[in-house]
């Protein structure tokens, strides 16, 4: 059954490391909850009690708003396949787009992807584990390319105009700090 610990341990240090997507929810004071599914290779963990993670361009940039309005983040893994498991990291985050000095520090960390537009640096307050019981068997296949690929054909001007017209602003109309 579920329990609730301070930092990740290193037996769940592994299972985060053999998950292939987690899902990071972020809500500003008012408005809208996000919760978002992520992928590839953009997860790190720093420490017990600390995690980055890669964000990737994509049509909204709800995570960046609501951190610049409350810190608080969840992150989630679910075991798809093996034992069952759910875990959830919580925590307060912020965030380094590539003009900050911190970017450089940590870009070098992950693989190099087009479209890469912020780092995420969460400190862990409390880690939780449930059962997972109800999750299904999933099979991993494979990565999906049309992120990157999309990308890679945008080059770094095309996504800077991509960024501009649609990652400046949330849904509820918040500033997400992609330019300063």
């Amino acid at each position: 059954m579920g329990k609730i610990i301070p930092e990740i341990t290193q037996n769940l240090h592994q299972f985060i490391e053999a998950q292939k997507i987690f899902f990071v929810a972020t809500a500003s004071n008012t408005g809208s909850v996000n919760l978002s599914p992520k992928g590839m290779d953009t997860f790190r963990i720093i420490s017990p009690s600390r995690v980055l993670w890669l964000n990737l361009t994509g049509s909204g940039n709800e995570t960046a708003a609501h951190l610049l309005e409350n810190d608080r983040m969840t992150i989630m893994f679910c075991a798809f396949e093996g034992k069952p498991l759910i875990l959830r990291l919580y925590g307060r985050a912020k965030t380094f787009h590539p003009r900050n000095e911190e970017w450089s520090r940590y870009i070098g960390l992950f693989p190099a992807i087009a479209g890469a537009r912020q780092i995420f640096d969460m400190k862990i307050d409390t880690v939780q584990t449930s059962c997972g019981m109800a999750v299904p068997f999933m099979d991993f296949v494979s990565e999906r390319k049309e992120l990157e690929n999309w990308a890679d054909k945008q080059g770094p001007e095309g996504v800077q105009e991509y960024w501009s017209r649609k990652n400046r602003k949330s849904l509820d109309g918040r500033d997400t700090g992609i330019f300063e």
